[in-house]
């Protein structure tokens, strides 16, 4: 492709972005009947997928203004919970946190109609200056304006899927298992394999060596109406810590299941409403508190065999100084093989018995929240015997952790989500007109 071509798809790419999201801003039009990024049938397979995916993540960051000042399930306004979720996360190399865009509506707008598109340009320049290839920038500016891949915009989306969902159909009952009390409460009434708490009123917590009335502290128990979950620590199971460093802390596998169930409430959920999408191993590292700080190792969900790793931490690197140059990496892909910590093999490792992991979460989603569209499992293989696989906690908000998965099953599915949600926001907002 010469420089002339591609600045010219460059031109065309940004005229359809305004153009889509001037559709759905300006016009208010709606989602099913929008004319941009239709699919034609001389598109292969890939290019009519890009094109359902791109309208999409087009009809998504409109949805961000319509849910603004609104009530979320978790926090008294989406603004509120996004401004929390991205106080600790910055565009690689920026070391700028990103909840300073979401002080106000007008300055989010501002980010999205001109900062936006500059960062898919700068992307598209760093992919030349490694390829030498005007197609590959092209291609690389398309994707990110129009139909990103990457991590962060995957959680975004799926964020504001939730949130919407959630607004739109009144909080519905599943979505109550955020709060981790409920989860597990819940959990054990309706037979799921949830981590144990112990049934104790509170326990009490000494210093060994403090007096007078110092160091010692008092818990109150969930299950006596306390803000405490009393746990026993849960550890590695054997296979897992044979992939691990020995001071490596407690590391989960990520699984995402979606629900067609939650596109239709007043019908009954079934088993097949429900698909796992994708699952991933995060490898804790050496002294870590939790699998937060962790190697992500894709998992291929039909054989269980491990793929190789990598990681999320340059979008969570703030400060000033991070913009200097060998600072932080823009970009990082799946080549680990090992464990950094000890050099221990884990590419093309099988997890034990992953048809059944899958079988599980697909099992605890119908029988848990149906009505959510979209949860991440935390999956524990445990030394416990009672339970040696369970499950910790679900997030609803949820992403992938860089894992991969099929993307015309996530993208149908929303899809459909979207064009019901979108009727259902017309229809209330015709109701409280008349």
């Amino acid at each position: 492709m010469s420089l002339v071509k591609a600045a010219f798809q460059v031109i065309s790419d940004t005229a359809s972005f305004y153009r889509c999201l001037n559709y759905f801003f300006r016009r208010d039009g709606d989602y099913a009947s929008c004319p941009y990024f239709l699919p034609s049938q001389n598109d292969s397979k890939d290019g009519a997928l890009f094109k359902k995916y791109a309208r999409i993540h087009l009809y998504s960051l409109s949805v961000i203004f319509y849910l603004w000042d609104k009530p979320h399930y978790r926090k008294g306004s989406y603004q509120t919970d996004l401004r929390d979720n991205l106080r600790n996360v910055a565009i690689p190399g920026t070391g700028i946190p990103l909840s300073i865009f979401i002080v106000h509506r007008y300055v989010a707008l501002f980010f999205i109609l001109f900062v936006y598109p500059k960062i898919a340009f700068f992307a598209a320049v760093h992919v030349f200056t490694k390829t030498k290839s005007f197609s590959d920038a092209a291609n690389e500016y398309s994707t990110r304006l129009l139909a990103p891949d990457d991590w962060f915009s995957f959680w975004r989306l799926n964020c504001r899927v939730v949130g919407m969902h959630s607004l739109l159909n009144e909080m519905p009952a599943g979505y109550e298992m955020e709060n981790k009390w409920t989860f597990l409460e819940e959990g054990d009434k309706r037979g799921v394999p949830v981590s144990p708490f112990l049934a104790t009123s509170g326990i009490v917590v000494k210093h060994k060596n403090e007096e007078g009335g110092m160091g010692i502290h008092f818990y109150k128990n969930a299950t006596a109406g306390g803000d405490w979950i009393i746990q026993e620590r849960i550890q590695n199971s054997e296979w897992v810590s044979s992939v691990l460093p020995s001071d490596a802390p407690l590391s989960t596998f990520r699984v995402i299941t979606s629900s067609r169930a939650s596109i239709n409430l007043l019908e009954k959920p079934q088993a097949s409403d429900i698909c796992a999408l994708s699952c991933v191993f995060r490898a804790g590292r050496a002294g870590a508190a939790t699998d937060h700080d962790s190697i992500l190792f894709d998992i291929d969900p039909k054989t269980g065999i491990l793929q190789k790793g990598t990681t999320n931490a340059h979008w969570y690197r703030l400060g000033l100084h991070e913009v200097l140059p060998g600072r932080c990496p823009w970009r990082s892909t799946h080549v680990a093989t090992h464990h950094p910590d000890g050099q221990i093999e884990v590419t093309d490792k099988v997890v034990p018995d992953m048809k059944g992991i899958l079988a599980l979460v697909e099992n605890s989603h119908l029988k848990m929240c149906p009505d959510v569209p979209l949860v991440g499992w935390d999956v524990v293989l445990s030394t416990d015997k009672k339970v040696p696989v369970c499950l910790l906690e679900v997030n609803l908000s949820c992403n992938f952790f860089r894992g991969s998965f099929d993307m015309s099953v996530y993208v149908e599915f929303l899809d459909d989500l979207f064009k019901k949600l979108d009727e259902t926001r017309r229809s209330s907002d015709d109701k409280k007109l008349n």
